[in-house]
């Protein structure tokens, strides 16, 4: 890689495939998965240093802990992060620090020690400016990543500066105006461009979009501080998360490392005065604890959604195209499911085998999960730890009994916030153009119930075929054509499913086929797929699903963006498809 710190102009190559602004970790994450599929790309982050007193995010979810797996980053995150999942995997309500728990909810985020279900990680916690040096580190890895941090991404110009269309190459390009510190300009023509520069996103106000939404009623104050005493002063369990319903301060607290260092979230204050941070802290933690502040940031939540993600080969990704409240923790990680939905369309398209319809489906796929996230965690928001508050709670008789057993009933409906596998897992691109229904049920979406399903669009449901290999495991960058093996009377793969890589070759799409065979347990694959073979795309999702070759051959082409085959092309073979499609 090449990583210039306070770049100068002349560091900016004349043209790149790939131009992303922002260097945050859904900018990283494109040009390290953009990387992994063999495409070059340029990242302009302003920023020079990364603030270690800025955590925000703090939640890697299982899933985009399979992301970073899939990069080979899973465990260096896991060792770079300050608080180990065994530390603590629960969230506890509680009067205060040093008072009484009320609920807790157990082994939130995804935290299970040991070996993970659902998908190959878990989650783990860990702050954001830790998972951002990761992200830097594995790009300084890469000869395919050029990082310039003190440039700002100013202007752009779409269809230009892309070349001539033809067989292999996109018919997009734009000139993206780069600047100093000092104001001036340099123009760098690329292919596509990337929009990760945040919710002030500059080049979302260049395509003339406007986030559209709300913001919550009252504001909240984040506080990073460190304790010598704290750790010693907490009578509770540990929890990676306490939240204190206190009658006159509530909020959150939470341990950023093993260490003294500790983060609080005051909720429902207004933060634009100079509030006593450390008064705030010892009335959650309900002791006279040393505090000393680090480091605070008022925020409110905001509820945003771009109503579109870009044109011509310019696409908005994490929060320039939309804003979450943090409740749940699924804005960072709904970033990153942006950059990895992406990344294969545009390598796609920069390779020669994407269809027309693929360009397009990034906005068709994602712009509905950022919706449904948004939906789930403003409604979270309304349901925060001062809607609960009672001075009751911290009383030691029958009355204080009585309303931590009301407050716990009552706090049944934050389950969704820590128990959010089916928002995490469970969403589905079965409305997207590159998938092929296949007219058998699709379970009903639920932000807490995950049901593992092979349904056309969904995540590919997972499986442990041994002690340490994850069905995910088999999986290429590029399509995969996973067979049941019992299925196969003996037969190779490759020769059952023939139909299947001649389909591919006519677009050279990148496909393998892999033959399966039980899991673990001795589960066969078509119980788990409810079919004989089921086609992954590059992100994970399932394109189609069934028994017929002919099928999967058709799949193949739709799944990268093409139409079915014209009658010129192949008569018989267009006759045969339409007869297995729905």
């Amino acid at each position: 890689m090449t990583a210039v710190n306070n770049a100068a102009l002349g560091d900016l190559p004349d043209r790149v495939p790939v131009l992303i602004a922002g260097g945050g970790p859904s900018g990283l994450f494109l040009a390290l998965d953009l990387a992994h599929r063999g495409i070059r790309s340029l990242v302009i982050e302003p920023r020079t240093t990364i603030d270690p007193d800025r955590p925000r995010a703090k939640t890697t979810n299982a899933r985009t802990m399979t992301h970073l797996r899939r990069l080979g980053l899973a465990d260096k995150l896991r060792d770079a992060a300050p608080l180990p999942v065994a530390y603590a995997q629960d969230v506890i309500f509680c009067s205060a620090l040093t008072g009484h728990e009320v609920t807790r909810f157990r082994q939130a985020f995804q935290l299970v020690p040991g070996r993970y279900g659902p998908q190959p990680e878990c989650g783990q916690q860990v702050p954001q400016p830790v998972m951002e040096a990761v992200l830097r580190e594995a790009a300084a890895e890469s000869p395919l990543i050029t990082l310039l941090t003190g440039l700002s991404v100013e202007d752009l110009d779409i269809n230009q500066g892309g070349g001539t269309p033809g067989p292999g190459r996109p018919r997009f390009g734009s000139r993206v105006a780069v600047s100093d510190a000092t104001g001036r300009r340099k123009a760098v023509d690329c292919n596509f461009v990337a929009a990760a520069d945040g919710g002030s996103s500059t080049v979302r106000r260049r395509l003339n979009i406007r986030l559209a939404g709300g913001s919550a009623e009252l504001s909240n104050i984040s506080v990073l501080f460190r304790s010598d005493t704290l750790a010693a002063a907490i009578t509770l369990d540990p929890a990676v998360q306490y939240w204190v319903l206190g009658p006159e301060v509530s909020g959150m607290v939470g341990r950023l490392d093993l260490g003294s260092t500790w983060w609080a979230i005051i909720q429902g204050v207004d933060g634009s005065g100079s509030p006593d941070a450390g008064r705030l802290v010892r009335s959650l933690v309900g002791a006279d604890v040393d505090v000393e502040v680090i480091a605070t940031d008022p925020w409110t939540a905001r509820m945003l959604l771009a109503p579109g993600y870009g044109h011509d080969g310019v696409f908005l990704i994490g929060d320039a195209a939309h804003l979450n409240p943090p409740w749940g923790g699924h804005g960072f990680n709904t970033c990153i499911g942006d950059a990895a939905n992406l990344a294969w369309k545009i390598a796609a398209a920069l390779e020669g085998w994407a269809g027309p319809a693929l360009p397009g489906s990034y906005e068709l796929e994602r712009r509905p999960v950022a919706a449904r996230t948004i939906r789930d965690a403003a409604a979270n928001g309304k349901s925060l730890a001062y809607h609960f508050a009672d001075p009751a709670l911290a009383r030691a008789d029958a009355d204080g009994e009585a309303a931590r057993r009301a407050a716990k009933d009552a706090l049944a409906v934050k389950q969704s916030e820590f128990d959010s596998l089916g928002l995490v897992l469970g969403y589905t691109y079965g409305s997207s153009p590159l998938v092929i229904p296949d007219g058998l049920p699709v379970p009903a979406e639920d932000p807490v119930s995950y049901v593992p399903s092979a349904s056309p669009g969904s995540l590919l449901p997972h499986a442990w075929l041994d002690a340490t290999t994850s069905l995910y495991d088999l999986l290429g960058s590029g399509f995969t054509l996973l067979v049941d093996r019992d299925s196969l009377g003996g037969a190779a793969a490759g020769q059952a499913y023939a139909a299947v890589l001649a389909a591919a070759a006519i677009h050279k799409i990148p496909l393998s086929v892999v033959d399966v065979g039980p899991d673990q347990d001795g589960t066969p694959m078509t119980t788990h797929w409810q079919a004989a073979a089921v086609l992954v795309r590059p992100d994970q999702h399932v394109a189609w699903r069934g028994t017929d070759p002919v099928g999967a051959a058709a799949a193949i082409g739709v799944a990268a963006g093409w139409p079915l085959a014209t009658p010129s092309e192949d008569p018989d073979r267009r006759t045969r498809v339409r007869a297995v499609l729905p």
